[in-house]
């Protein structure tokens, strides 16, 4: 391909969990000290790390073919941009992230309506100021440039909008959520005129494919074992799998070898239930893709 793809790399909270992801979907990424321009083991890509909140204006303007950011970033900017898919990951898990309003305990403000005349802190801005003037709730929406929970706690706003995905900070800090205003995951975007070229598409196309392959399988562990002829069925019955387990006869044996691809949320419940079961030379393994 004669001209790179431009991919953007989220830079901060979302830096570590993209490249891990990447780096199972088959593409190291090594950022370089304090350089914005990371490499990649790929001659098709070239990478630069990009705030999440301004991604979206860099991919739209085209100083980026693509990259990924939150959908909460793209509602921010109102981005003119394709989306190519959802990856639903964050710094801390495998799950969509929420914007809340919160207040805190002992707030009169038990309802969104409560905060009419009311000053709510956010670095979600745009989005907010619309939220509001859409239910017609006069409330004064200013900037904060972070440690916005504490923005309550020292009396320098009545609310928050802020984002959390395990409610701990928004504990921690004394504070109650009256509303959910949004739910957030990543978004791989592209710019439609990047989308437009074939070249740089396939390879859009491709990291998309690999992307949500290595999602998949950070759900899931393979797992293998030895089974008697005689227990052979009662072994499959407990197997879960993509379609039917892998089951093959051992060399000169009334033994089988049966492999399955199994939840890692349940695995630490079905081991024991196998080895009760017959099952012998339990193995389990990480998994990078599940295309």
């Amino acid at each position: 391909m004669d001209n790179k793809l431009k991919l953007g790399i989220p830079k901060g909270s979302l830096q570590k969990s993209t490249i891990e992801l990447f780096r199972k979907s088959g593409w190291k990424i090594n950022v370089n000290g304090r350089s914005y321009f990371p490499d990649i083991n790929d001659a098709n890509i070239e990478c630069t790390l990009c705030r999440a909140q301004e991604m979206s204006i860099y991919v739209e303007n085209g100083v980026l073919d693509a990259g990924l950011t939150g959908l909460d970033w793209i509602a921010e900017n109102e981005s003119n941009i394709h989306v190519v898919s959802d990856l639903v990951y964050s710094k801390v898990s495998q799950k969509p992230a929420r914007w809340v309003i919160a207040v805190a305990k002992d707030s009169p403000c038990k309802k969104i309506e409560d905060l009419a005349g009311k000053k709510v802190a956010t670095e979600l801005l745009r989005y907010s100021k619309r939220f509001f003037a859409e239910r017609g709730i006069d409330v004064d929406v200013e900037f904060s440039w972070g440690a916005t929970e504490a923005k309550v706690v020292s009396g320098l706003a009545d609310a928050i909008v802020e984002i959390t995905e395990t409610e701990s900070t928004i504990r921690a800090h004394g504070l109650r959520i009256i509303y959910e205003m949004m739910e957030t995951n990543t978004r791989l975007i592209a710019n439609h005129d990047a989308w437009a070229d074939g070249e740089k598409r396939k390879k859009i196309e491709q990291i998309s494919l690999l992307l949500k392959g290595a999602l998949v399988a950070g759900k899931l562990v393979g797992i293998k074992m030895n089974v008697s002829e005689s227990n052979i069925d009662r072994i499959v019955a407990l197997l879960p799998s993509l379609h039917a387990p892998t089951v093959a006869r051992l060399y000169k044996s009334d033994w089988y070898s049966v492999e399955s691809v199994v939840g890692s949320d349940m695995v630490r419940d079905l081991i024991p239930e196998l080895l009760e079961n017959g099952a012998e030379g339990i193995i389990e393994y990480p998994l990078n893709k599940v295309i």
